[in-house]
């Protein structure tokens, strides 16, 4: 696994993805083939297996061309509102963090101070 590449899966192989007009080529050219064999020549050839072929007919029967097309790939697009949460995240995580630094570098110069004073048996510096 190399990390300057991608993140932890980036060496596990792709999902493939096709295309409505690839899925439905397919089905046609899968259908008119009748001669023992040809179909799963036509799979190897493809690199296809049975259950694709089984999914994208029930896809096309529920929705014609547009049950071969899916959903789209990847995660919807951020709002406006989620945008604004993720700024403001951020932000408090920064502020946090400065605070913290703050503080401590309040106690060591406490502490500093505490060793800096003289101190007499009288409590009045000489």
């Amino acid at each position: 696994m190399s990390p300057s590449r991608g993140g932890p899966r980036s060496d596990r192989p792709k999902r493939r993805t096709f295309t409505a007009a690839y899925k439905k080529r397919i089905l046609n050219e899968y259908d008119g083939l009748t001669g023992a064999g040809e179909r799963g020549a036509l799979l190897r050839r493809e690199g296809l297996y049975h259950s694709h072929i089984q999914k994208w007919r029930e896809a096309q029967e529920q929705g014609a061309h547009d049950g071969l097309a899916g959903k789209p790939a990847g995660r919807p697009a951020a709002t406006e509102t989620d945008t604004d949460n993720e700024r403001l995240r951020r932000e408090n995580e920064r502020l946090a963090a400065e605070l913290a630094r703050t503080k401590a570098a309040l106690e060591v110069m406490g502490k500093a101070h505490v060793l800096c004073v003289p101190r007499t048996s009288s409590g009045i510096a000489a």
